[in-house]
């Protein structure tokens, strides 16, 4: 009877933690849920679109150059988390994982809050957040909900699974970023678009499309910018993607000469953009590049080295 009894109290596959108050369990599973959930949304919207999570780092003025990297690392390590902290062997660690997470984004943030209060912030699709007091507490209740998961759980083992789901997940995030790379060069443009009300072709010679807001400071500066460059025979479109009533003032206020269409949805569908500015290379009528870096020497670099401007 004591044998039947010790077996359990401790099941093989650990799914509870029997010397804990069954309320402290509860908290840890509901706490579990949750951070797995948003995590998970986090972490594979970032690897499915390795890409434009770049971007998105980039805006919250990470450093270009690290900016994939940064994309790949957190969209790995957040999907990792996830999946560890629903599982009651590898839950403490998992805790752990998204706990030092959290502890950097507030670091991260609080060190940057002067530039980037008010910039948008969203790391999981539908849920709009800015930075600002809002933003600290919402991640400082997760955090509080990560110790939660964590003290419920018991004690971590199985370092294997961790390499397994850890080896999957990379492999997962490089297929898809190979995936995109590839999408990235070689798409059909659509044969043409509206400008001034009229078709504009793009099957033939060079075009870059330049996505923009008007209201974008980041837009006006690489405009001025781009608008000192030689381009030849490259035709430039300008593609607001609001606002387009301001676009004529927008030119005549950065210099920077460009036709402007109306079929933005007809584009975003064929080259789709995480944020503005960005630009789409065409050469007779198939995509080249996409570009996404517009500091420093970008985008000219790459223009030229794609033959657009001389």
């Amino acid at each position: 009877m004591r044998s039947m009894n010790d077996s359990m109290a401790q099941p093989g596959l650990g799914l509870v933690r029997m010397d804990a108050p069954g309320w402290k369990i509860g908290l840890s599973w509901i706490s579990s849920v949750v951070l797995c959930a948003l995590f998970l949304l986090s972490g594979l919207w970032k690897i499915t679109d390795v890409q434009g999570a770049a971007v998105r780092m980039v805006q919250a003025k990470v450093p270009e150059s690290l900016g994939l990297a940064a994309a790949l690392f957190f969209g790995i390590v957040e999907t990792v988390g996830a999946v560890m902290i629903v599982v009651p062997r590898l839950r403490r660690w998992g805790a752990l994982v998204l706990g030092a997470l959290l502890v950097a984004f507030l670091g991260y943030f609080a060190i940057q809050y002067g530039t980037l209060r008010g910039a948008d912030c969203s790391c999981i699709p539908w849920l709009k957040r800015v930075v600002g007091p809002e933003f600290f507490v919402g991640d400082g209740v997760l955090l509080l909900l990560a110790f939660f998961a964590g003290r419920g759980s018991r004690r971590p083992q199985g370092l294997r699974a961790v390499a397994l789901i850890l080896a999957a997940v990379t492999v997962f995030a490089g297929v898809s970023y190979g995936v995109g790379a590839a999408r990235e060069r070689g798409t059909k443009a659509p044969a043409s678009i509206l400008v001034d009300g009229r078709p504009y072709r793009l099957e033939h010679g060079k075009v870059f499309l330049f996505y923009f807001d008007p209201a974008c400071m980041h837009c006006f500066e690489s405009a001025q910018r781009m608008s000192k460059l030689h381009w030849g025979d490259t035709r430039v479109v300008g593609v607001p993607i609001s606002q387009g009533q301001f676009a004529t003032q927008f030119i005549e206020d950065t210099g920077f000469h460009m036709a402007i269409t109306t079929d933005r949805d007809k584009l975003k569908a064929v080259f789709p953009y995480a944020g503005v500015p960005a630009g789409v290379v065409i050469e007779n009528g198939r995509q080249r590049a996409a570009l996404v870096k517009f500091d420093g020497e970008e985008p000219a670099a790459s223009l030229k080295q794609l033959g657009l401007i001389y």
